[in-house]
């Protein structure tokens, strides 16, 4: 069964992504520019990911992927390293599909087929960060590493994510969320 939706986290999600979407508007709107510039126009890459109760949304991300040859561009690689690209998933927030804290979204495959308590997860918004989204930030590096990366992301990596994020759903509190909030943008600033 999923947990009736904390208030306090509806109205911290709606309330910071509103702030943060003026504030950000301009680099918004240059950002958009220069991706399109880089890797094709629109600049925005979306794709079909789980959300809460197992519901597929559209994500929104900048681009950073050449769409006419499908390698990563150096602006691209900027993004991704200074977590830009994430950016325009502040409009997830305001359309309600995705939380600051929360589970990372995935592609259908993953969440959506999780059985038992794990399952419970789902009772959560996908979110911009989490423990297992700063424990595993670098991921693709890790995964560049193993022999065979899709084997070691299904058979150790995302066993890893489910359980830390089943932890994050038994205590989600505001306190909770405003450590992982501190925690990612000291990361960041590093």
């Amino acid at each position: 069964m999923v947990k009736k939706y904390p208030w306090w986290k509806a109205l911290m999600d709606y309330g910071l992504a509103l702030i943060m979407g003026v504030l950000f508007l301009p680099l918004f709107v240059i950002l958009v520019i220069l991706t399109s510039i880089d890797t094709g126009f629109p600049g925005i890459f979306t794709q079909k990911r789980v959300g809460r109760e197992g519901k597929l949304f559209v994500i929104y991300k900048f681009q950073t992927y050449h769409s006419y040859t499908s390698q990563k561009s150096n602006f691209g690689k900027w993004m991704r390293k200074t977590k830009l690209d994430e950016l325009p998933q502040l409009f997830n927030i305001l359309k309600g599909e995705m939380a600051f804290v929360g589970p990372r979204p995935d592609i259908p495959g993953y969440y959506d087929v999780l059985k038992g308590e794990d399952r419970l997860v789902l009772g959560l918004k996908p979110g911009l960060t989490s423990e297992a989204g700063i424990k595993y930030r670098n991921e693709s590096k890790i995964l560049e590493n193993q022999s065979d990366p899709l084997k070691y992301n299904d058979e150790v990596l995302f066993p890893d994510k489910v359980k830390m994020n089943l932890e994050y759903y038994h205590q989600l509190s505001f306190k909770t969320d405003v450590l992982i909030l501190l925690k990612t943008f000291s990361i960041l600033k590093g």
